[in-house]
């Protein structure tokens, strides 16, 4: 079958076709994990997947067709996992709370996800953007509907999605990749510390000039 581009549709149409899908993909993750892109190869691919070569034609054109659909699916990934956490908040400000909580979890568990996530932004820079971009809307969203309730002082801003997000993935790094020790509810805690006293709604207006 092919799209309207006249490309062959390659998504699986079978619970097996997908579930070779998938091994591939985590294969994948292994793969440049361990190695990065450029040293990485579609053999390594399939004997960690345990597939044959002619499996992976038939799921994936290339090397880059799987980054790309690596990365969209890690980021896919982390959605999944912190999404379901973030329902359970007490309010916006608990919501940042449990979602660093929950991605700092997520990182200990995939410490492969900075490399690949890294590398993407010279091999595939779309993808790259497209990640972070799709997180940070995900943050302004949950912070417009809590200062609808009135759990954030002021107007939230794409800034503000930005500057919580570069926080998370720093912290992310630091705690999650580098050194696993720390305890996530505390990491998570002491930065929510910052934002509540920053946006919150018994902190400040977020006006510089009455600072």
């Amino acid at each position: 079958m092919t799209d309207s581009l006249g490309e062959k549709d390659k998504t699986p149409r079978t619970a097996r076709g997908e579930r070779t899908r998938r091994a591939l993909l985590s294969a994948a993750a292994e793969e440049f994990g361990e190695k990065g892109f450029h040293e990485g190869s579609i053999s390594g691919i399939t004997r960690r997947a345990g597939c044959a070569l002619g499996s992976f034609y038939t799921y994936f054109d290339s090397k880059d067709d799987i980054f790309r659909a690596l990365v969209a699916d890690m980021s896919g990934q982390v959605r999944d996992y912190v999404g379901p956490r973030i329902a359970q908040a007490r309010d916006g400000i608990d919501a940042e709370r449990l979602g660093l909580l929950s991605f700092l979890e997520f990182a200990r568990s995939h410490k492969e996800i900075y490399r690949i996530i890294d590398e993407a932004e010279f091999v595939d820079q779309a993808a790259y953007r497209t990640h972070y971009e799709s997180t940070a809307s995900r943050i302004l969203v949950r912070l417009r509907e809590a200062a609808a309730r009135g759990e954030v002082s002021g107007e939230p801003d794409e800034i503000h999605a930005w500057a919580i997000m570069g926080m998370n993935v720093f912290l992310g790094l630091r705690f999650g990749v580098w050194d696993d020790s720390r305890p996530v509810q505390e990491v998570a805690a002491i930065a929510n510390a910052l934002i509540e006293r920053g946006i919150g709604s018994g902190g400040r207006d977020g006006n510089p000039d009455t600072a």
